[in-house]
């Protein structure tokens, strides 16, 4: 009888509405399980921009009511990437078909190198190769900057790059090390 009547007083007085942005990890699941987000056209969330972002549904733990909607789901940004049209196994085919005419590169528009591609056939065959190669590890992307179309548990690559920003842990100089032993 006590538990059940001081269970009803903490659903019915601290049940508190609040910012739903500023949760932390663990306070909310985004995005909503109960929803689709992913587009099955370009295999990544619905609603993805040029900035990598898209905004779906989330939904906060118990007992949280959120400002924005007056429930407990609210709308979350999450990290995507945008494409735009380009798929990569076309691309691929088209590199190892017809990229001594530079098709590959034209398709990707970059049109100077596909035209020169052409005119030389793909830089006497070597250039088609480089080329297959760089599409295949995706260090060739579209010219607009966007991302290939590639399958959701398809061959996706993650480029790591560092900048004058990024921490570097020190090593040791094992050489220095040896001779001191």
């Amino acid at each position: 009888m006590i538990l059940s009547s001081i269970d009803t007083y903490t659903k019915t007085n601290f049940n508190i509405a609040i910012d739903c942005a500023s949760l932390m990890k663990g306070e909310y699941i985004c995005p909503d399980p109960k929803y689709d987000h992913i587009d099955h056209k370009t295999q990544q969330p619905k609603g993805c921009t040029r900035e990598n972002k898209a905004k779906v549904r989330c939904i906060a733990a118990d007992g949280i009511k959120c400002k924005e909607t007056g429930n407990q789901t609210f709308y979350g940004e999450i990290p995507c990437k945008w494409t735009n049209g380009y798929h990569f196994e076309t691309t691929l085919l088209l590199s190892i078909f017809l990229g001594m005419f530079g098709v590959d590169r034209f398709y990707l528009g970059y049109h100077a190198i596909g035209l020169f591609k052409f005119c030389t056939l793909g830089f006497l065959f070597i250039g088609q190769l480089v080329d297959v190669v760089l599409i295949a590890t995706q260090t060739v992307g579209p010219a607009d900057g966007s991302y290939y179309i590639i399958p959701y548990y398809g061959p996706r690559l993650e480029i790591l790059r560092s900048n004058n920003e990024t921490f570097r842990i020190p090593q040791a100089d094992w050489g220095y090390i040896k001779r001191e032993l």
